[in-house]
């Protein structure tokens, strides 16, 4: 199974577009996840066309147009339990944060930093794709994808 991962695109109306890149590294997973800033719900309805998505709400999405976007939740690739969650606050100490909202998942994927991660802590792979559409601190604009087998393992792209 193939996922792909992204997370604050901040797309602020239906005319913006994610970047050739994104969709095309998109074309052919098995699911999306989204870790919030989405900004406009068509973003959520134009990644359903490529692949079932899953996503939660960040700081920067408004709650009466993404009202039935959860917070946070948990999803199950193949073996493997995935919480998704935006995340919050200074970026020292996020995932101390975000680590504190799961039981039992072999893996997180957060966002809100902008800045891209992949790595285990606590016997838990901590992911962040980054932001396809804003660098912020970050050294490149980026996107996810979660490759499951036997085994989880992630995978940052450039875009």
């Amino acid at each position: 199974m193939k996922i792909g991962v992204l997370s604050d695109t901040h797309l602020h109306d239906a005319n913006d577009e994610l970047p050739a890149a994104v969709v095309e590294q998109l074309r052919g997973v098995d699911m999306i996840l989204h870790a919030g800033d989405i900004t406009h719900p068509s973003v959520i309805d134009f990644l359903e066309t490529i692949a079932p998505t899953h996503a939660v709400m960040g700081n920067m999405d408004d709650p009466h147009r993404h009202g039935a976007i959860p917070l946070k939740k948990v999803v199950e690739a193949g073996a493997f339990r995935i919480g998704l969650i935006h995340g919050w606050g200074a970026p020292g100490g996020i995932e101390e944060r975000v680590e504190k909202e799961f039981d039992d998942v072999h893996c997180i994927v957060y966002g809100h930093t902008h800045y891209p991660a992949c790595h285990h802590k606590n016997g838990i792979l901590f992911f962040n794709p980054g932001s396809p559409t804003d660098r912020r601190w970050a050294p490149f604009r980026s996107m996810g994808v979660l490759h499951v087998s036997d085994e989880l393992k992630g995978e940052i792209l450039r875009v």
